[in-house]
């Protein structure tokens, strides 16, 4: 028996002819670039006259305030975070705190004062000691303690109220007792499964040099998307919530303090900023204005959003409310006996 072997179809030129012209309609086309220039030319007016509007004005004036005040602080998170994953040991942290986590979380609580950022640089260093093996009652006591009791803020909450010099005090207290209350809270009912571990990209077999630019990268570009996403969002509450509703409130002492918990988690000012801010609503009480202090380094939007980034969604909708109304009722008890 002789098996043949059958001939190969014949090429029909003219498929191969249609798929070349369908790859020809591509984004890199002369003609696809023309028509897309001349859409951008005939809209120019439009898009420029919807820029002008007011409404749109206030949304990129605090959009580009948030990032701007913020990023410098998340690069320094980041190198920092970077530093902690890369140069220095595990064995560091076990000698630094103690080895019970009840006594470790307030000792991370002031270990937040010597960090000169804000809460874009505490998300992710709190991350890098997370990955280091800390506990993460004591990481989560050092994120939330960072940006509000750092000597940069509490100065400039000092020149912000130079007739209230016991607000700097009242902040330093309240801002601590919620961080450490948050941590012990987590360590007794926290579960492993309720908070994502961090993740980093493996920079086994590479050096110190490579390894440090790598997560400095990676950092960089995950924490970042997630405050422009944050300041997306604060900026376009801060549009369109009327000026007058804050007047309004704060004729009420309850709902005054509410109203500025509230404004410090839309508007997502950075910590270093926000004591100017809240000085200017002369209008509240001194412990309505405590309340925004402490509530805005803790949680924002721009915080939330990072949170979730680094330590998943299930984490942060547990967390965010819990440290949110802690942030309340410690700033009334704070200032009932310091303000």
């Amino acid at each position: 028996m002789t098996i043949t072997k059958a001939a190969p179809p014949p090429v029909d030129h003219r498929d191969a002819d249609d798929r070349q012209g369908r790859r020809g309609w591509q984004i890199n086309s002369p003609l696809v670039l023309t028509m897309l220039l001349l859409l951008v030319v005939a809209a120019q007016g439009p898009v420029r006259r919807a820029l002008a509007a007011p409404v749109m004005q206030s949304w990129m004036t605090v959009f580009v305030a948030v990032v701007i005040q913020a990023l410098p602080f998340l690069v320094l998170g980041v190198l920092l975070s970077a530093v902690i994953a890369v140069f220095v040991p595990p064995s560091f942290f076990a000698r630094a705190l103690p080895s019970r986590p009840a006594l470790a979380v307030p000792v991370a609580g002031m270990a937040g004062a010597v960090l000169p950022g804000c809460e874009c640089a505490s998300v992710p260093v709190a991350g890098a000691l997370v990955r280091r093996g800390v506990t993460p009652a004591a990481a989560l006591a050092f994120l939330l303690s960072a940006p509000a009791i750092n000597p940069i803020v509490l100065t400039a909450t000092a020149v912000a109220f130079p007739r209230d010099p016991e607000m700097v005090l009242a902040r330093f207290v309240a801002s601590l007792l919620v961080a450490c209350a948050m941590g012990w809270l987590w360590q007794r009912l926290g579960r492993t499964d309720w908070l994502r571990p961090p993740a980093r990209p493996a920079h086994e077999g590479l050096g110190k040099g490579a390894a440090f630019w790598g997560s400095v990268r990676h950092d960089v570009m995950h924490a970042g998307g997630f405050l422009v996403v944050g300041a997306m969002a604060a900026a376009t509450l801060k549009a369109v919530v009327p000026a007058s509703w804050l007047h309004a409130a704060a004729g009420n002492p309850v709902v005054s303090v509410l109203a500025l918990a509230v404004l410090a988690v839309l508007l997502s000012i950075c910590s270093e900023a926000d004591a100017f801010v809240v000085a200017s609503l002369s209008q509240f009480s001194l412990t309505a204005r405590l309340a925004f202090l402490v509530v805005g380094p803790m949680i924002d939007l721009k915080l939330f959003a990072m949170q979730v980034g680094t330590f998943g969604r299930g984490f942060a909708l547990r967390f965010a409310p819990a440290t949110f109304a802690l942030a309340i009722l410690m700033s009334v008890l704070v200032g009932a006996v310091l303000l």
